[in-house]
């Protein structure tokens, strides 16, 4: 009879079959399994689990040997990966979705200044054009997933010219330096009202779109958000060759010609945004 069958939970599926299951959600979602009973913690945190979503991410650790540990261990101190050009660019997973982050180096991007400093970051000594550009392929990326690009910056004792409001950066999907359709975005790497209106009579401006601040970050350094995009999806060959062939380009423009000085270039970094 009915009554005396027994009921098969979801926890007494074999492990296999759990493991299989929660390596299609996501590491956020894994780790919320892995609080359900024993029986889900040993199928959240098995390697069949791990694996998986280490192998969204890049060849950078042994997937035969990939873990739990192993995906943290690239969460928390990524790696160091060089490009064909010789430009060295940092990678990490972002923890809650997996996504891949990377931070362009200032030496991977176009910093057309004649008189600066390069160490491991780029010091502007001083210039009048001041305009920075990087690019990333978008096939780096994990596909489907809006990013946001930041430039990350700091300014050194006597900067000048960094206050004014004609800044603008650009974010865009593109084969060429920035896409005709690149939607551009007002901002201000140290905004100073006082500075501002004296120079608001000669600026030639970005529009009526408010003025983007920056952010300070725990370790110090300022970030600018750059702009948004959202990387092509997994919709088949076709959109796979065509997404391999692009770029994410990204753009920091002052539009005035006039002395500028003291900005601290660490990089570019590409975060998903939720």
């Amino acid at each position: 009879m009915a009554g005396n069958q027994e009921v098969t939970k979801v926890g007494d599926l074999p492990e296999v079959c759990l493991a299989h299951a929660i390596a299609l959600t996501s590491p956020r979602d894994a780790c919320r399994c892995a609080a359900v009973s024993p029986a889900f913690r040993a199928a959240a945190d098995s390697d069949h689990v791990w694996r998986r979503f280490l192998l969204q991410g890049p060849a950078v650790t042994n997937k035969s040997t990939a873990s739990k540990d192993a995906y943290l261990r690239l969460c928390d101190t990524g790696a160091v990966l060089v490009d064909g050009e010789g430009n060295a660019m940092r990678m990490w997973l972002d923890k809650a979705s997996g996504a891949k982050c990377y931070m362009l180096s200032a030496r991977a991007l176009s910093l057309p200044w004649d008189d600066g400093e390069f160490r491991d970051v780029a010091q502007l000594v001083e210039c009048t054009s001041l305009d920075i550009y990087g690019r990333l392929p978008v096939a780096e990326l994990t596909p489907a997933t809006c990013y946001a690009a930041y430039l990350v910056y700091g300014l050194a004792d006597g900067h000048r010219g960094l206050s004014f409001p004609d800044q603008e950066t650009t974010v865009a999907l593109a084969s060429g330096r920035v896409g005709a359709g690149a939607s551009r975005h007002a901002v201000c790497l140290h905004p100073d009202e006082a500075e501002a209106r004296k120079f608001r009579a000669v600026s030639r401006g970005t529009g009526a779109e408010e003025t983007r601040p920056p952010r300070l970050r725990e370790d110090g350094w300022s970030e600018m958000e750059m702009g948004q995009l959202r990387t092509p999806g997994d919709g088949g060959e076709q959109e796979t060759a065509v997404a391999g062939e692009e770029e994410v380009v990204v753009s920091f423009e002052v539009l005035g010609w006039y002395s500028k000085r003291g900005l601290i270039v660490e990089g570019v970094e590409f975060r998903p945004v939720y």
